[in-house]
C-alpha cells in the first residue's frame, strides 16, 4: 500500500493544505466537494506537491514536517519552478 503526503493550494487565497492519505485522487475530490471540514470555505484547491512513501509511519512524519517552518522552507524550494511557471 501506498501513502501520500500531499499538498493542496487553494485557488481562491493560494493558502495551503498540507494532509496524508492512501488514496490521492479521491481525497482531492472530496476537499473540491467540501468534505474536508477545514478546506470547504477556501474552494476550489489543486494538487502542487505530492510525496510517496509505501511506510506510513515515513508518511505522518513528513506530514508533521511540511508543517513546520523547515518544512515550510524545504516546499518553497521545490515549489519555486512552480511558482515561477505562474508568473
Amino acid at each position: 500500500m501506498l501513502f501520500h503526503t500531499y499538498v493542496l493550494e487553494s485557488l481562491r487565497d493560494e493558502k495551503r493544505y498540507i494532509g496524508f492519505i492512501t488514496n490521492i485522487r479521491r481525497r482531492l475530490e472530496e476537499h473540491n466537494k467540501g468534505l474536508g471540514t477545514s478546506t470547504k470555505s477556501r474552494l476550489p484547491f489543486k494538487l502542487i506537491y505530492c510525496e510517496t512513501s509505501t511506510n506510513k509511519t515515513d508518511a505522518l512524519r513528513r506530514e508533521r514536517y511540511c508543517k513546520t517552518i523547515g518544512g515550510n522552507t524545504f516546499l518553497a524550494k521545490r515549489l519555486i519552478v512552480y511558482y515561477q511557471s505562474k508568473l
